[in-house]
């Protein structure tokens, strides 16, 4: 006697998208890369594992990303003869192994690139709304690009997104970062700072208090809230040439009516980060409250072995775009078929599955009823599907070689039509004609 097999259930924060949610995402990705065309961004795809070292070099090692959340194993038995590169990680993200296809098949060798990737990301959280192990990104990268025009043109593309899903309650902050040694000037004094707080530290603070001090200023912690507000800023350390991009980035934004706050706190997640740093975020989801993020990475290429390259993009979470979308009655429902047909008998599906095939041809979208259910149940899955248009071949219908066209829905002017016969060679002309 076999044993009883228990359900498998779907690992948790990992959801299925089922038919009933799924058209919305279409519909999403659609508007998507609809926009991303409009400004000349190509589609690359990269694989979903990579060698661990791409994101604890690329991301940083002593990131939350790197330190807690990534699915990282290996495929050696012998743990003792692991080498480095025998270590695989699940991507967190898309731009380092999007910088590194760059690097690898040298894809900035005649000019500049404007690329995105769109997929599945894996990070190992506690799962939540709007936060998941497995979730969605896009990822927008224009590499080889140096400036403030090229900043400025992400986020305008991204105001330009925003209204397309009709999204009002969404803001824009912005900060700079510098550059490396302006970063290390300021570093310096933080860590100082730190130092002489360090009773009001956190754990987590005072892990970070040596390694990613910068970090440390993004605290949620409402008890830390008063000294990070009050520990010397970044924008202080900053030379004349990173004050002037900024400025021209704000310069701009202001001529293209994009408003926004500067926040000195900002330093996103990620450590390849330089000069502009920008989120977008609402108060619509609670806490989860940043709904994009990205800025300048101009050093990520070095960092991975590849020469020099400035370089902007962003990353956005599509969960939680798709969640204010929908709030909005951005999506539409979508019409499962056109045309339904309605047969009865074991000739009358035959002919029904040749109909059917003829008019795919011509375009339209056809369902063939499966089974042999009564004509009652077959015209109520019909009306279910939202067809216009029902083709009955019942024994009469077949005896003339016709077909009987009932329309199921009403006209513009609110009317609906009777039901009347066609032969069947003319049916798609019928149907072409009525479109």
């Amino acid at each position: 006697m076999s044993k009883t097999f228990n359900k498998v259930h779907a690992i948790r924060g990992m959801n299925d998208i089922l038919p009933n949610e799924s058209y919305k995402w279409e519909q999403l990705e659609s508007i998507i890369k609809s926009l991303l065309a409009q400004y000349g961004y190509q589609n690359i795809r990269t694989p979903i594992l990579e060698q661990t070292r791409l994101f604890a070099r690329g991301i940083g090692e002593v990131t939350d990303i790197v330190e807690k959340e990534m699915y990282t194993f290996t495929m050696k038995k012998d743990a003792d003869k692991v080498d480095p590169e025998d270590m695989l990680t699940m991507r967190p993200e898309f731009t380092a192994g999007v910088v590194r296809a760059a690097i690898e098949h040298n894809l900035l060798y005649e000019r500049p690139l404007r690329a995105y990737a769109m997929g599945q990301v894996f990070r190992h959280e506690r799962p939540q709304k709007g936060r998941y192990r497995q979730f969605h990104q896009l990822s927008v990268e224009a590499m080889g690009f140096d400036g403030p025009d090229m900043d400025v043109e992400i986020i305008l593309l991204l105001a330009r997104l925003w209204r397309k899903l009709k999204l009002t309650n969404i803001r824009l902050e912005l900060n700079c970062l510098g550059q490396s040694a302006e970063r290390a000037q300021h570093r310096e004094a933080l860590i100082a700072y730190l130092e002489k707080h360090v009773a009001i530290l956190d754990e987590d603070a005072k892990r970070r208090m040596y390694s990613n001090p910068l970090r440390v200023l993004d605290t949620k912690n409402p008890a830390m809230q008063e000294m990070a507000n009050n520990a010397p800023k970044l924008f202080d350390y900053l030379g004349a040439e990173s004050k002037a991009h900024f400025e021209a980035v704000c310069e701009r934004l202001q001529q293209a009516g994009i408003d926004y706050v500067i926040n000195p706190r900002l330093v996103r997640g990620l450590d390849y980060y330089n000069l502009t740093v920008f989120e977008w975020v609402t108060d619509a989801l609670g806490a989860q409250g940043t709904v994009c993020g990205g800025g300048r990475y101009d050093g990520l290429f070095e960092l991975l072995g590849g020469k020099a390259t400035p370089c902007v993009g962003f990353g956005l979470g599509l969960e939680r775009l798709l969640e204010l979308a929908d709030e909005q009655g951005v999506f539409q429902s979508p019409q499962e078929t056109e045309i339904y047909f309605v047969h009865q008998g074991e000739k009358a599906s035959q002919v029904a599955a040749l109909l059917a095939e003829k008019c795919r041809d011509a375009g339209w979208k056809v369902m063939v009823h499966a089974g042999s259910s009564g004509f009652k149940s077959q015209f109520k899955r019909a009306d279910l599907s939202g067809a216009r248009w029902a083709v009955v071949i019942g024994e009469e219908e077949l005896a003339q070689n016709k077909v009987a066209l009932k329309p199921l829905r009403a006209t513009e002017n609110g009317t609906i039509e009777h039901q009347f016969e066609v032969p069947q060679a003319d049916l798609v002309q019928v149907l072409a004609e009525r479109k």
